[in-house]
């Protein structure tokens, strides 16, 4: 098999028909886009802060289950509901990701899946 199909229960499962990542054989792990939902599907109410915070969190607990870290990232995109929110979204994602943070795009979208304002997406190498 050239790909497997990655899934935890510690980041909300997929609303749609996609995996939650997907691992190759050439050592690089795709993190789908997560966006501000707990674990058992509950959309995060509250600021760009918070919902950044929990997509965040669903990004570690997507990677931890791959055995990798936010140190494995080599690539983002950011997909924002307005550029109003990137100063926000930027001090969350920054220190999630540390010092040497990845390559990354910001795109301000005309709508993410169920209202939220910040939707984040990954690439990661073992």
């Amino acid at each position: 098999m050239i790909r497997d199909v990655l899934s935890t229960d510690q980041a909300p499962a997929a609303i749609g028909p996609y995996s939650q990542a997907i691992r190759t054989q050439g050592a690089f792990l795709f993190v789908s886009g997560q966006i501000p939902l707990k674990p058992n599907g509950e959309l995060v109410q509250g600021d760009v802060r918070e919902q950044t915070a929990q997509v965040m969190a669903n990004m570690k607990a997507v990677l931890g289950n791959a055995g990798l870290t936010f140190a494995n990232v080599v690539k983002t995109t950011i997909f924002l509901s307005s550029m109003d929110h990137f100063a926000a979204v930027n001090d969350v994602y920054g220190a999630a990701v540390g010092e040497n943070p990845p390559a990354r795009s910001t795109v301000a979208v005309a709508g993410l899946p169920k209202g939220a304002d910040v939707e984040i997406e990954a690439v990661a190498v073992y």
